[in-house]
């Protein structure tokens, strides 16, 4: 077979056929001379691995390594998944006038995020579509924030978050400004799959210069720290913030934080943070830290707690790259030692303080409306707090498509949405973004710590105790095993479901010590606490996720990344109000943890790779 003067057979009609597509399709001349380079020397193993498979665009939009190959992030890939979002657009929304609507795009500090941005933007236009393109790297909330804002068709943020500095990714919000969740993930991957071949317009950035290109940042940034400011009330940015001693370390770990958050805290009265100068500025080979993830803990923080140390703060913020997570830190002044709260900790204070601003700014409203939302496979303490306190709790499937598309549903029907989290991190301080956000987070979370010491001599710690007093101690264990081979994922997962004969685990511990009350598995649908025995949230046979409830109270969910290879463990023991044996609620956990993981993961056996504390 020859394409383009090379010949070649790899022994396969299949390869040979994508080998000659991203020969002829290909025109980026770094990726199309890696795969020359690899049909040379007749690499056809390799070929195969990058050609016969494809990268599939899910509820988390795409999400690969950089390199050629229909299985990575790379020019072609995003003009296929372009061209196919587009024409789906085009299918859902056929007026002229919804065109004129349009799309905005925005990017992080990766390499290509800006050129995958630029080249997503030319797909739209030659297709007749108003395009607002972020002229410089945002956070990633900008882009649902404008979507809503600027009432366009659809949004684009081309970020990896904080994934390895080799990655890339394509995150899609839809026209209610959430994330895309079933069937537009289904469609839209359907609509790539027909429109495959590049438009030589798809290549042809001359189109950037048109009329129809507008960059939104100076607007939708004003407008953004607008709505912040109304979400803090007044009396607390004067009596407090501007009033505070407190000084914030702050870090954006190499991404694009840093001017959001600084222009946030001049909006809401707070000093300005202090930022960790190494990682201030977006740099995506990330050098200072492993992995660019503040929810890592004290490993990612290294740099922020010396800084800290020497300027005498107790408080440190940290965004990931693309600032919409928020990790904290706080010192403690009994021992010296640092404290990194976990996002069931951050989420438990931010949902307390969402009705504390709320109870702010509208005395006299009724709570009976307002909700507070967590995914499934987080803490269960804001249930706790509106079960009390006589709001409403509604808990979804993991991610934030789903408490966007959840929130736009109460709010549609009149309900106010006053905060969701999940706990990687992720908070949503109110409706403004229909997405976690970082910027916002941070500012709120900042102005929390100022109220606390003003008002009652506390820090995070000391308030985090007194909800645990008032609503129930709630302790969390999460973390996760790397495992790059999913068909030793599903016979992980396969073999819980077989344990006993063709049943799952009836307990787990020496003895089986630990009885289980009821299993819920999302994967095949089934429930034991239901009547039917089918699961009340949504299934899927995409990825693995299996919850076992214990008589002893505790919860623990064993899950796939949908994102990483990961499989990841969420345990949380629920005391009840008045109930003080902490450290026994404590001990109890970690040993059931360690039974589960050892049990039914079988980390040696499969090969497993602990997270590196």
């Amino acid at each position: 077979m020859e394409v383009n003067g090379i010949q070649f057979d790899s022994g396969s009609a299949e390869l040979n056929e994508k080998i000659s597509e991203w020969l002829q399709w290909d025109k980026n001349e770094n990726t199309l001379n890696e795969i020359k380079s690899l049909v040379k020397g007749a690499e056809w193993s390799a070929l195969g691995e990058r050609l016969q498979k494809r990268l599939a665009f899910g509820t988390a939009g795409l999400r690969g390594v950089m390199q050629a190959g229909f299985n990575a992030m790379n020019d072609l890939v995003v003009i296929q998944s372009a061209q196919g979002l587009c024409q789906y657009l085009a299918e859902c929304y056929p007026a002229e006038a919804d065109r004129k609507r349009g799309i905005v795009l925005g990017f992080d500090g990766r390499y290509n995020s800006k050129r995958f941005a630029e080249l997503s933007a030319c797909i739209f236009l030659a297709q007749g579509f108003s395009v607002w393109l972020y002229g410089r790297t945002v956070a990633t909330p900008f882009v649902p924030f404008a979507v809503r804002e600027l009432r366009c068709l659809a949004g684009i943020m081309v970020t990896a978050s904080h994934n390895p500095k080799e990655d890339n990714g394509y995150k899609v919000y839809w026209t209610n400004s959430a994330q895309i969740i079933s069937p537009h993930d289904k469609n839209i991957q359907a609509s790539i799959l027909q429109h495959l071949v590049p438009l030589e317009s798809s290549w042809d950035l001359s189109a950037l210069a048109s009329s129809s290109v507008r960059d939104p940042y100076d607007e939708m940034t004003k407008l953004y720290f607008e709505q912040l400011s109304a979400n803090v009330p007044r009396s607390f940015v004067t009596d407090y913030n501007r009033k505070s001693p407190l000084r914030f370390v702050y870090t954006a770990m190499h991404g694009v934080g840093y001017p959001f958050v600084e222009r946030g805290f001049e909006t809401v009265g707070l000093q300005p943070v202090v930022a960790v100068k190494e990682q201030r500025d977006p740099d995506p080979e990330f050098p200072t830290v492993k992995f660019p993830n503040p929810e890592e803990g004290k490993s990612a923080l290294v740099l922020s707690m010396r800084l800290a140390n020497e300027l005498g703060s107790d408080v440190i913020l940290a965004n990931d790259p693309d600032a919409d997570r928020l990790a904290c830190a706080e010192k403690d002044g009994s021992t010296n030692e640092w404290r990194v709260f976990s996002g069931n900790e951050l989420g438990a204070l931010l949902g307390w303080w969402s009705i504390r601003c709320y109870r702010e700014q509208f005395p006299d409203a009724s709570l009976s409306d307002c909700y507070l939302l967590a995914s499934t496979v987080s803490s269960k303490m804001c249930r706790s707090i509106a079960s009390i306190d006589g709001l409403n709790f509604v808990e979804t499937l993991t991610g934030f498509k789903w408490m966007g598309n959840k929130s736009v549903e109460l709010m549609e029907s009149g309900k106010t949405v006053l905060f969701a989290f999940e706990e990687a991190i992720g908070f949503m301080c109110s409706p403004t973004v229909l997405d976690k956000d970082g910027v916002s987070a941070a500012c709120q979370l900042a102005t929390m710590a100022c109220y606390l010491r003003a008002t009652a001599g506390q820090t995070l710690s000391d308030k985090l105790s007194e909800l645990y007093e008032i609503y129930g101690y709630h302790y969390t264990i999460t973390s996760y095993h790397f495992c790059y081979d999913p068909v030793v994922i599903e016979r992980i997962f396969n073999r819980i479901r077989n344990l006993e004969g063709d049943q799952y685990p009836k307990a787990i511990g020496v003895g089986g010590k630990y009885a289980i009350e009821s299993i819920r598995d999302l994967t095949t649908g089934y429930d034991s606490s239901q009547p039917d025995g089918k699961a009340i949230l949504p299934s899927s046979k995409s990825s693995q996720m299996i919850t076992f409830s214990f008589e002893n109270g505790a919860v623990i969910t064993l899950r796939t990344s949908g994102t990483e290879p990961k499989i990841k463990y969420y345990a949380e023991m629920c005391a009840k109000p008045g109930q003080r044996d902490w450290n026994a609620s404590r001990a109890t956990l970690r040993t059931m943890v360690d039974a589960i993981v050892e049990e039914l993961l079988e980390p040696a056996k499969n090969n497993l790779t602990p997270r590196s504390e």
